[in-house]
């Protein structure tokens, strides 16, 4: 199979289970299941010790309904005479799409999953020709995640199950269009590939209609787990066609956490979580043994030599408990399960902490400039976060779906353990601000411009309903104060690449939100968590200094008054908005937008005016309204 360097964390996403690359000599992969990672190149033997890629976030694993997590493997090799635990790991890729053609010819050819290395036309070789087979460019797939071979027979016979077996070719015309390829047999059958993709105002594609009589639903194909057979799809989809590379092809859909350490073992447990405490405890604990202080002591004695026997029973009491002492995770009622997850990161965020994996400094309001009191109640310092971000599925189509989490779990496995479950994992470390908004504020800024900014934004509420309707996306509820923080976050972090010269992506929002009267969160933490030295350096730690942060909020606002998009910016959410499904009211790549990385929304629900007016009235915006404007 071709070779190429790939990133540990692009093994989460984008290049995840399911997903297509293409490597440097031009193959087009699609990544394997999960089955055949830690695998040996050399002899497909399993990895020597599979606990040292083993990754615990305690949260995340009971949220996602797993053991725990773990680290993609890394390739070692090594040298002669030298004995290299877990050595020759490779992540398995599998060939597709499986058809090709060949561009002497233009015959259409399949080829196994597993097919190694060029290819040459048969027919060609047999006119004493050499001529190298080239990968179709479409492929067809559903919004399920499923996805297949383009059907070229069906297509070019226009029949469900065409009788015919002759030989295809794929011609081009030299158009730039796909109306410009045709797929021809030799029985005299010829057809355009023009309105593949196309979709009907029923949701229904021209390319599961326009096979006859009978419509051509998705075969529930899973090629990246090696399997060549059909399944039936389980909601019986339409099937769409797609060019290979198109963008649409492969959503990864991961979960993430912001580390927060259980109980109050402080040091102790800390240390006792991380390798190789965590792995033998894990190996105990999942072989059924009970873990004595003594034993694990008697194993790693200098360790632990500052600790006695009672305090390594209590940690190992609060580690292996479910319940978790520390943190405020009483149901708050009408949370979702989204929300109440956030809950525990914000009641932590908002405190002073020294532990290994979270470091967070509180400043005193009063140490800024006084407008500052009267947008927000607090400012912390977080000088080190520990972030870990989890593959739980993929989609297709659509970057957001109804499916349940197993069925998106299911995804990534032929075969689902039964025992000792896990997913694909990545740990990055970085630093941020959080900033929590005055609430007694915002319920100002609510009750005196409620009705006002209401009307604003429910053109876009109405637009996120019908496209949630259609789409059967999950529902959820875009409020004024949601719409504020994001923005504002955005805002933020288009001002801090400009001020001290983080990349564009290099920074990420984190929204603490919830409308809930009596626990109510209006935070925001913008962090760099990019896995390399540009998130450790203390620059963004920096900008949240008292006589750092102030230039940069004045500027932020004073940047948003005025896009230079502007009135068209700022007016056009009355006349359809725009950005991705045109959920956004006056923002633009000019002013709010952000790398979709950077993002939790992919760039929706937006809108300056929430944050400083609109152009007929900018005593609208939250910042415009408080008394100390800047």
């Amino acid at each position: 199979m071709p070779k190429g360097p790939i990133r540990r964390a692009q093994l989460i996403a984008p290049f995840g289970v399911g997903a297509m690359m293409v490597v440097r000599d031009g193959t087009s992969l699609i990544t394997a299941g999960l089955d055949h990672w830690y695998k040996s190149e050399k002899d497909d033997s399993e990895a020597d010790d599979k606990s040292e890629f083993r990754v615990d976030e305690w949260r995340l694993a009971q949220s996602l309904g797993v053991e725990h997590f773990r680290l993609p493997p890394d390739f070692r090799k090594p040298n002669k005479g030298d004995g290299v635990l877990n050595a020759y790991l490779t992540v398995p890729f599998l060939r597709f799409p499986q058809r090709h053609f060949c561009p002497g010819c233009d015959r259409l050819q399949k080829f196994p999953l597993t097919e190694r290395g060029k290819v040459k036309c048969r027919e060609c070789e047999s006119k004493k020709k050499t001529k190298y087979m080239a990968q179709v460019p479409i492929i067809a797939m559903c919004d399920r995640g499923h996805i297949q071979d383009f059907p070229w027979r069906e297509w070019v016979h226009r029949s469900v199950k065409p009788t015919c077996n002759k030989a295809l070719r794929l011609v081009g015309t030299g158009s730039a269009t796909l109306a410009g390829l045709s797929v021809r047999c030799e029985c005299g059958a010829k057809r355009s590939l023009g309105g593949i993709t196309e979709v009907n105002d029923d949701q229904t594609t021209r390319l599961s209609k326009s096979l006859g009589d009978s419509e051509f639903l998705c075969q529930g194909k899973h090629p990246w787990l090696g399997k060549e057979d059909s399944e039936p799809c389980s909601c019986s989809r339409q099937l769409r066609g797609a060019l290979r590379s198109a963008s649409n092809v492969y959503y990864a859909q991961t979960r993430s956490a912001i580390y927060l350490q259980r109980g109050n073992g402080g040091e102790l447990v800390s240390l006792l979580e991380q390798p190789p405490l965590s792995t033998l405890i894990n190996t105990l604990s999942t072989a059924k043994i009970e873990i004595k202080p003594e034993f694990i002591k008697g194993q790693y004695p200098l360790l632990l030599q500052d600790f006695s026997n009672e305090d390594i029973k209590i940690a190992l009491e609060t580690i292996l408990s479910a319940k978790n002492a520390d943190i405020n995770t009483d149901d708050i009622e009408g949370d979702d399960p989204e929300t109440s997850f956030r809950r525990q990161e914000f009641n932590v965020l908002r405190t002073e902490r020294r532990e290994d994996n979270l470091k967070i400094r509180t400043i005193k309001l009063s140490n800024y400039q006084p407008d500052m009191a009267d947008y927000f109640s607090r400012i912390m310092l977080v000088d080190k976060l520990k972030e870990t971000r989890v593959l739980t599925g993929f989609t297709r189509i659509l970057p957001e779906t109804e499916q349940p989490l197993q069925e998106l779990q299911s995804l990534l496995w032929r075969k689902p353990p039964q025992i000792d479950s896990w997913l694909p994992a990545y740990v990055v470390y970085g630093e941020g601000i959080f900033i929590e908004f005055n609430e007694t504020r915002l319920r100002q800024w609510l009750q005196k411009h409620g009705d006002e900014i209401h009307h604003r934004i429910q053109p876009l509420v109405k637009r996120y309903q019908k496209i949630q309707e259609q789409r059967h996306l999950r529902k959820r509820s875009i409020t004024p104060r949601f719409i504020l923080l994001h923005t504002f976050a955005h805002l933020l972090m288009n001002r801090l690449i400009f001020e001290c010269g983080y990349s564009s992506a290099a920074l990420r929002e984190r929204l603490y939100v919830s409308d809930n009267p009596d626990a109510p969160m209006a935070g925001v933490l913008i962090y760099t968590a990019a896995g390399d030295s540009e998130g450790t350096m203390g620059g963004l730690v920096r900008m949240g200094k008292p006589g750092n942060f102030e230039p940069v909020v004045r500027s932020l606002l004073e940047a948003a008054s005025w896009c230079s998009a502007d009135p068209v910016c700022m007016e056009v959410g009355k006349s359809g908005g725009q950005g991705p499904d045109s959920c956004n009211l006056a923002a633009c790549h000019s002013c709010a937008l952000v790398p979709e990385t950077a993002c939790e929304e992919f760039n929706r629900f937006l809108d300056r005016g929430v944050v400083v007016g609109d152009i007929e009235n900018r005593d609208n915006g939250f910042f415009t309204m408080c008394s100390h404007k800047p």
